[in-house]
């Protein structure tokens, strides 16, 4: 024992080690010495060989400074809340790592002055969506709920029907949060019908505004009915909706899915919108509509506490202006597209013995978008004991379960990815039993 003690490599002469001493500008010196003081007691224990130190110590550090680690999707949820929600497209990030440093996102280069705080992202919003005539950027949706609800409810009445009073994950309650503001709601209609003459019936001199909201994670059906924004931006109060999933136009592939430029166009003065759903985006908050009414939310003092950052304001921009986001090239993909790439890495993994299949699969939009609509997608479907092997591997892999089966859903997963999830596969296989 006190041989082998002796024989513990010293903390100085592994750090010298080229890798290691990589990794602590790349980590900070911490994360480096914790793998060094766990792998000198595995060496002091025995179960490592002195020369075997400084090769495990570099296997055994973490990829970034940072305790968060990519998952490739594969559950065929496209918009992923527990994942990220959407995942960014490659302009957005490579817009990120610009912005990274300094940045003139408050700062005009040309005469060296102060600037309005991300003029570019701003003009990006409000190109996309024409029909509103001011934007503003706030941290998350909720964010904008909140600094509407405070700017023109705040000690008045905001009317919203029992039917939207919706509580979104993690046990989240939009209602709860209104109230926080310091209005009051006023409730109407019943939980599966409202109509018109409810919203008339409680609009006062204490109303601050009608507040419709996009139901998420649920839908309703059967006897049920409620007021479209044109019907409501007839009774001469402000009409706010929050439309939640962050589409800025129609979308051929959820027609049923309220967007900003239509809910505008039909009288809404202001659209809340979430920009890391079906936007593709960031995570923020979107506020679209008369300029009056943004002017007056953007210009409150609790504007400053929510506002985005620099990151968030570049890779938005990014998302606006650049091509396709992985989120819709996920919407828009085909079966005749996704099949092919299903088959072929079922056949791979067939052929080194797993018990692998190109299966027909029924994706969804998820993130509180389009409850009710199914994509119809492929997917390879697998051994259900591979799911914890990959969700621990290195990339983590996330696929779902069904029937007994380890499902990765192709429509959630970019084709550039094909070899990456092959490979993950391959690595979580268990191995073979012995002769």
């Amino acid at each position: 024992m006190a041989d082998a003690r002796r024989r513990v490599p010293r903390t100085d002469a592994l750090l010298a080690d080229p890798r290691l001493a990589a990794a602590v500008a790349r980590l900070g010196r911490e994360p480096v010495r914790s793998a060094v003081t766990a792998v000198q007691e595995r060496v002091r224990s025995g179960e490592l060989a002195p020369e075997e130190a400084a090769d495990a110590a570099a296997d055994a550090l973490p990829p970034t400074a940072a305790a968060l680690l990519p998952v490739l999707n594969a559950t065929g949820v496209v918009v992923h809340t527990n994942l990220g929600r959407a995942p960014l497209s490659e302009a957005a990030r490579a817009a990120l790592a610009d912005a990274a440093g300094c940045t003139d996102v408050e700062y005009d280069l040309a005469t060296g002055r102060r600037a309005r705080r991300g003029l570019g992202a701003v003009a990006a919003l409000a190109e996309a969506v024409p029909g509103a005539e001011a934007v503003h950027a706030v941290n998350n949706n909720a964010a904008a709920l909140v600094l509407a609800a405070t700017a023109l409810a705040r000690g008045r009445e905001i009317v919203l029907s029992r039917g939207e009073m919706v509580e979104i994950g993690d046990g989240f309650r939009l209602p709860d949060l209104l109230a926080a503001t310091g209005a009051r709601l006023r409730e109407v209609g019943t939980t599966n019908r409202t109509h018109l003459a409810d919203y008339r019936a409680a609009i006062g001199p204490r109303t601050g505004f009608l507040l419709k909201i996009h139901p998420s994670n649920f839908h309703t059906a059967g006897f049920v009915s409620s007021v479209p924004i044109a019907q409501l931006a007839t009774l001469g109060v402000p009409v706010v909706h929050d439309i939640g999933s962050g589409l800025l136009r129609p979308h051929p592939v959820l027609p049923d899915e309220p967007d900003a430029a239509t809910s505008l166009a039909d009288g809404a003065d202001l659209v809340t919108a979430s920009a890391d759903k079906l936007l593709g985006g960031p995570q923020a908050g979107l506020l679209l509509g008369r300029r009056e009414t943004v002017e007056r939310l953007r210009t409150h003092p609790l504007a400053r506490a929510l506002r985005v950052d620099k990151l968030t304001l570049a890779a938005l921009e990014a998302t606006l202006r650049g091509p396709d986001t992985p989120v819709e090239q996920a919407l828009t993909a085909t079966v005749a597209e996704l099949a092919p790439r299903a088959e072929a890495l079922a056949v791979r993994l067939r052929a080194v013995g797993l018990d692998a299949a190109a299966v027909a699969s029924e994706a969804r939009v998820g993130g509180g978008g389009a409850p009710e609509a199914v994509l119809d997608s492929a997917a390879v479907a697998l051994p259900a004991a591979l799911a914890a092997p990959l969700r621990t591997g290195r990339p983590a892999v996330v696929g779902r379960l069904h029937r007994d089966r380890l499902l990765l859903d192709l429509r959630t997963v970019p084709e550039a990815y094909d070899e990456t999830l092959l490979a993950a596969v391959l690595a979580a296989r268990p191995a073979p039993a012995d002769a």
